[in-house]
């Protein structure tokens, strides 16, 4: 069945790239979630991430299996150049005269969520992995791509992968940790508790994964 889906999209058939979208749309927000941290920005990776498949549906191999990790792969494309876009657009800004200051109300919701500080701690350790590491745990842990498939999605040897994966997960436990160690202090010097707050670590994926994941239900 997906030999023949991938004969059909490849031929330029629509009504079988509506399957593959149908199919595959959910993986492919999940990825741009968990990559960007902004829904806005991960249903316009959706859009762009479809219309270029499209585009290099020749390139589709019409013997093979799912076709998820292709589409992840260009998803990963399209976020790369998504954030290449969003730096010009952040120098763009800066040379315009600054605005008046407006009131942080982020301390104050951020102390309504009990997950509040894991959260911000995993994400502040994700975004100070490599690119490349973060890429290959989101594939591997969050959309739970085998190591072959994760090769297939980015072009690079298995072997690579499975190192990449490794320096990721020990980076993140690593990170993680300093991350959560530096708030609890900061938070500690200026006299504040939040109830509730557990004392313990989680592993890479408990705290990395889970509150994304909740994000996107």
């Amino acid at each position: 069945m997906e030999n023949s889906i991938r004969a059909r999209v490849r031929a330029g058939d629509a009504a079988a790239f509506g399957l593959v979208f149908e199919d595959h749309a959910q993986a492919v927000y999940r990825h741009a979630v968990r990559m960007t941290g902004d829904w806005a920005v991960a249903e316009d990776v959706v859009s762009l991430t479809f219309l270029e498949a499209w585009r290099l549906r020749a390139r589709v191999d019409p013997e093979g299996e799912s076709l998820r990790p292709w589409l992840l792969g260009i998803a990963g494309n399209v976020i790369r150049n998504t954030r290449r876009a969003a730096r010009r657009h952040q120098r763009a800004l800066a040379k315009l005269p600054p605005r008046a200051a407006m009131p942080d109300f982020a301390g104050e919701l951020a102390g309504r969520i009990a997950d509040a500080e894991e959260l911000a701690a995993a994400k502040a350790a994700l975004e100070r992995l490599r690119p490349a590491e973060r890429e290959v745990f989101a594939l591997c842990v969050w959309e739970g791509l085998d190591h072959a498939a994760v090769a297939e999605a980015l072009g690079r040897p298995v072997g690579t992968i499975r190192s990449r994966l490794s320096r990721a997960r020990a980076r993140l436990r690593e990170l993680t940790a300093k991350e959560l160690a530096a708030s609890r202090s900061a938070r500690s010097g200026r006299g504040g508790q939040r109830p509730g707050a557990g004392g313990q670590v989680a592993g890479d994926r408990d705290l990395a994964v889970r509150p994304y994941e909740e994000t996107t239900r």
